[in-house]
């Protein structure tokens, strides 16, 4: 009878074992979109400090998969020491993603002024190539299909705006989809509708209430796993003693 409830503990933990590889790379992607995010748009960030979710989402999906994998070979073997070490490591994930989770909390919070530099980079928008600030602008503009900070008309109070004798937008504000767009405002539906810091905005509360809520179940599992390795660790000497006992 203790033989096969070894037996069905040590199928949970591998089960377990599979959720925590699962866990780590839904809370390792999510910090990855976030630090790539974080870096492509890091002149519109006053600080920062809003990539430590990300760092701390990733360290964490790190341990989960060691953690994984040293529990599949945990629920092979009879050591006590790898048991200890497997809990250890749950105990150390549980603190990264506590961590994560309330900066992640506390930057949701606080992103309008985080973002404060936004209007400052377009003001200073030259729309040359060499220019650190431009090129942000566009790029980002470009990839999140967005223009100006709030909408396009966000253009019309910029230096950039009134040198170009006020023709139009940069090239970078047209749909894709409207291939004779040249950025003139006389055709405004050729351009993107939503403002860059808005889609910025949307795309950074995604991605952190991500890490905010897949905490709660990956912190389940680590729970479950650390039950079912305290059973095997209560069992083992009673099995080891029982052995023992007919020699």
């Amino acid at each position: 009878m203790n033989d096969m409830r070894r037996t069905t503990l040590k199928i949970i933990l591998q089960i377990t074992c599979q959720l925590l590889w699962l866990a780590g790379l839904v809370v390792g992607l999510s910090g990855v979109y976030l630090l790539l995010n974080c870096r492509q748009s890091n002149l519109f960030f006053s600080h920062t400090y809003i990539v430590l979710p990300a760092v701390l989402a990733l360290t964490s999906a790190a341990f989960l998969l060691v953690s994984g994998g040293l529990g599949c070979w945990v629920s092979t073997r009879k050591s006590v020491c790898l048991q200890g070490l497997f809990v250890y490591l749950l105990v150390v994930v549980i603190c990264l993603e506590s961590t994560a989770s309330a900066l992640a909390y506390f930057h949701s919070g606080k992103l309008d002024s985080e973002m404060a530099p936004f209007r400052g980079v377009f003001q200073r928008y030259t729309g040359s190539s060499q220019d650190p600030d431009s090129t942000a602008v566009d790029a980002t503009q470009e990839e999140l299909q967005c223009c100006g900070i709030r909408n396009y008309t966000d253009w019309l109070e910029t230096p950039w705006f009134n040198h170009t004798g006020g023709l139009g937008v940069p090239h970078s504000c047209c749909n894709s989809t409207f291939r004779s767009c040249n950025g003139t405002l006389d055709q405004p539906w050729q351009l993107y509708p939503q403002g860059c810091q808005v889609k910025l905005e949307e795309a950074l509360l995604f991605v952190l209430s991500l890490i905010i809520w897949s905490s709660l179940p990956v912190m389940l599992v680590e729970v479950f796993a650390f039950v079912t390795v305290a059973q095997l660790m209560t069992d083992q000497p009673l099995l080891e003693y029982h052995i023992l006992d007919r020699h």
